[in-house]
């Protein structure tokens, strides 16, 4: 496993990524990190913990509007159609749930998200 540094926010984590999987951590950083910024872009919501929070749920709830990938519409049908984030493996799915449980243990019993 090797060690990486990426920023997210502008703050610096120190991350695990496999063998190999380099290339696909700085991606979903890339993602996490757009996602994070346009919530707090928006002015509302200044807490870092609570964007974190916000920004998963976005993802988690776009993940669940994509289709499987089994039921992807044709090729013609795709180039017209809105891009759709690739579906999670079950081992990603169960790392996203794991930090939505890490993330509400943080807020704890302040659960209020705006």
């Amino acid at each position: 496993m090797k060690q990486i540094e990426v920023k997210i926010m502008g703050q610096a984590y120190l991350l695990g990524a496999p063998d190999g999987g380099e290339a696909r951590l700085q991606a979903a950083v890339q993602r996490v990190d757009a996602a994070m910024c346009k919530i707090r872009d928006g002015g509302k919501i200044k807490a870092r913990d609570r964007i974190a929070v916000l920004a998963a749920l976005n993802m988690a709830y776009e993940l669940t509007d994509a289709p499987p990938a089994n039921d992807a519409p044709a090729a013609g049908a795709a180039a017209s159609a809105e891009p759709q984030p690739p579906a999670l493996s079950v081992a990603e799915q169960a790392t996203l749930g794991a930090l939505l449980s890490r993330l509400d243990k943080a807020l704890g019993d302040d659960g209020r998200l705006i």
